[in-house]
């Protein structure tokens, strides 16, 4: 679908009615009140007349072309509508009835008619029950919704979004701070066009730069990622709100990366790994628009703040600290400029501490802005300041002239500032916020967009070469995976399988003692649980009556279990304990995580995920966001592991999982001992599907 599609210069409304008071009323009312400059086609048997204009009793009976249908007929007169428009050559509807698949089976049925006659007839379909959409570059209001009651100014701004009160809600927002919007298109329930085919058409237009969206599910995880990618590209940011943060979004898994693979959790970390912007709400999401809006040019992220209020600029060096910003230290020339521009009790370290009495002089407050914007540590400024009604416009003029003279962007945190001044402040490209928090909130975004576009990988993706995986479904033999695994290039501790007590005893003499002693069951899928690990026997009889009173315990505590044998193993150096693994993730495919590991696995759930595959860069990109990740450097005199040789790992895992695909269900490697010398997977299991 291309941005076109949202310009039609002729619509026809299907159950067109003239009463304004219902919805059929409504969307005729607002069409031809925003400004709508094409033609207008009411259909409708009932009237010959609507609003001034004919009204036609079928599509058929309309004599020019038609762009474009709007259905808000009864549910069970969709289909016969669409096929109209079909055999009418239309190319796009707008079905705003509801009673579809959002209403039961019977409305699910009656949706598979539409997509079906809409595939026959080449027809591409917004909704059903949507609220429809606002093109505010050229006027036209396909929409009941009260925000089109009033103007819709344009500009570089779009909404995508799955809810059509909360998404019409971002835009009356957005509108209010001032900031223009090319469209707001409400997806209603994505019979055809689904969230990451609309944002893709918005993005196509030269005259969008940003692309904002609220998410509820989604069914196309590539098509989205795909959007990403080209949105990056163009340089155009896509920032997203996405419900559902809970545990009820997680499926049942048998191995550890698939039980803790909760659906945002792996949202999350895709939408780093692709620079998606997220937003907690929408006042986050508004905000941080505004900031990639008029902070497009930040080249890091240091600030630079100036305050009148001492608390102000510690809670801001609080947040930006939170958030991994920095505050950092002036220059000693930019100190002695300060020094010259503000009273003798004033603080010119870094927030810079100035009295309300620069605030009442434009060009004290210029000056000193100017100052902290042309140190050379200082990537971008944030001045905080209060009510100020009788200095609001000398105020707004001093930003005015730092902006005009700036080569940095700035931000201006006005606490109870007056309408007016905010919306003058915008006008002249300045980013506004009710308070700190928010202003080092938006930066941080801006920060993350930046640094996401400087990272986008444009070389060839790695070749992913398929293992050649055993027909069955199932748990995978220990062995049988330490085979692909190696095969892979996956680094496992040696294993050999073993049917018995003296088979067990010449394994532990080739591999060598110590050895590990476990129990091998496709029954038994946590070997801890079941009381079927031993570890470190050093000798034959220690290996010997470890092997029965292994079995004896399995026994007593999983007396179900299919158990095959036993693994002996060779012991790892101890290490970082982490977990590495591959889940199918629904809406995204092959997903790789890495985590802390070893039995705390569930308890810390401390961990990261991306979309298969990743570089060695990305994964240790994911290393570093780990709250355990200081573990990694050493720690009580420890030395540091080998970062490289664990991002190579997740690297070959990922390689791994994406080659397979849906073949490989779940890859679950804990632990992974990382230690200074290398990196070496100790336990695996592989479920085959």
């Amino acid at each position: 679908m291309r941005s076109e599609s949202f310009s039609p210069r002729s619509i026809a409304i299907i159950g067109a009615s003239p009463d304004q008071g219902k919805i059929s009323g409504r969307l005729m009312k607002l069409l031809i009140e925003r400004g709508f400059g094409g033609v207008i086609y009411p259909i409708n048997p009932k009237y010959g007349e609507i609003g001034g204009l004919r009204c036609y009793p079928d599509l058929q009976s309309v004599e020019g072309p038609v762009d474009m249908v709007v259905l808000v007929t009864p549910a069970v007169a969709a289909p016969e509508a669409l096929k109209q428009a079909g055999q009418k050559g239309v190319g796009t509807a707008v079905i705003v009835s509801a009673g579809f698949a959002e209403s039961g089976e019977d409305g699910k049925e009656l949706e598979r008619q539409l997509v079906a006659l809409a595939r026959e007839y080449g027809i591409r379909l917004l909704g059903p029950n949507t609220i429809g959409f606002v093109n505010g570059f050229d006027r036209i209001a396909v929409t009941f919704t009260t925000y089109a009651d009033d103007d819709i100014p344009p500009g570089p701004i779009a909404i995508v979004s799955q809810s059509g009160a909360f998404g019409s809600g971002m835009a009356a927002m957005a509108r209010r701070r001032g900031l223009g919007m090319g469209y707001f298109v409400a997806t209603g329930n994505e019979a055809d066009l689904n969230f990451a085919d609309v944002l893709g058409a918005v993005l196509d237009d030269k005259r969008i730069a940003i692309v904002a969206g609220y998410v509820e599910g989604l069914r196309e995880g590539q098509s989205l990622l795909d959007i990403a990618v080209k949105a990056l590209d163009l340089g155009k940011p896509v920032v997203l709100t996405k419900v559902g943060r809970s545990q009820a979004g997680a499926t049942a898994a048998a191995s550890h990366t698939g039980a803790l693979a909760v659906q945002d959790v792996v949202f999350d970390g895709i939408a780093r790994q692709y620079g998606l912007v997220r937003a907690r709400n929408e006042e986050h999401l508004l905000d941080v628009l505004q900031a990639l809006l008029f902070c497009s040019n930040l080249k890091g992220s240091r600030i630079g703040v100036v305050t009148g209020s001492g608390g102000a600029g510690v809670l801001i060096a609080d947040r930006a600290a939170d958030l991994g910003l920095g505050l950092p230290a002036l220059s000693d020339a930019t100190r002695d400029r300060l020094k010259a521009l503000v009273p003798g009790f004033a603080s010119v370290a870094n927030p810079v501490d100035v009295s309300a009495q620069i605030f009442r002089d434009q060009d004290s407050l210029r000056e000193v802005m100017l100052a902290v914007l042309d140190d050379p540590s200082v990537d971008v400024g944030m001045v905080w300041t209060q009510l100020s009604e009788r200095q609001s416009d000398m105020m707004v003029e001093a930003f005015r002239q730092v902006k005009e003279r700036a080569s940095k962007p700035f931000v201006v945190c006005w606490v109870a500032a007056p309408d007016r001044a905010i919306t003058a402040l915008h006008s002249h490209g300045i980013a506004a916020f009710r308070g700190g928090e928010p202003a080092v909130d938006a930066i941080a975004a801006v920060v993350f967009y930046v640094e996401a576009r400087r990272r986008r990988e444009r070389g060839a993706m790695p070749l992913l070469v398929a293992s050649e995986l055993p027909s069955r479904s199932g748990v995978l033999g220990t062995v049988q995976a330490a085979k692909l695994l190696t095969e892979a290039g996956i680094s496992v501790a040696k294993a050999l399988f073993c049917a018995t007590a003296d088979e067990a005893v010449e394994a532990a003499r080739q591999i060598g003692f110590p050895v590990a002693l476990k129990i091998e069951s496709p029954d038994i899928l946590h070997k801890t649980e079941a009381g079927g690990i031993r570890l470190g026997l050093g000798d034959e009889a220690g290996l010997r009556a470890a092997h029965a009173d292994m079995l004896a315990e399995v026994s007593r505590r999983a007396p179900h279990a299919k158990v095959s044998g036993v693994i002996v193993q060779e012991m790892a150096a101890p290490g970082v304990e982490l977990v590495v693994g591959i889940q199918n993730d629904p809406t995204f495919g092959p997903v790789v995580m890495v985590g802390a590991g070893g039995i705390l696995v569930e308890v810390l759930r401390d961990m990261v995920f991306r979309k298969a595959p990743v570089s060695e860069a990305e994964a240790g990109r994911m290393l570093d966001e780990l709250r355990t990740s200081a573990l990694l450097d050493g720690v009580r005199g420890k030395p540091p592991v080998d970062r490289k040789a664990v991002a190579a790992l997740i690297a070959g895992v990922s390689r791994f999982g994406a080659a397979n695909g849906a073949r490989l269900r779940e890859l679950d490697l804990n632990p992974v001992m990382a230690t200074p010398c290398g990196v070496v997977v100790v336990d695996w299991l592989m479920v085959l599907d």
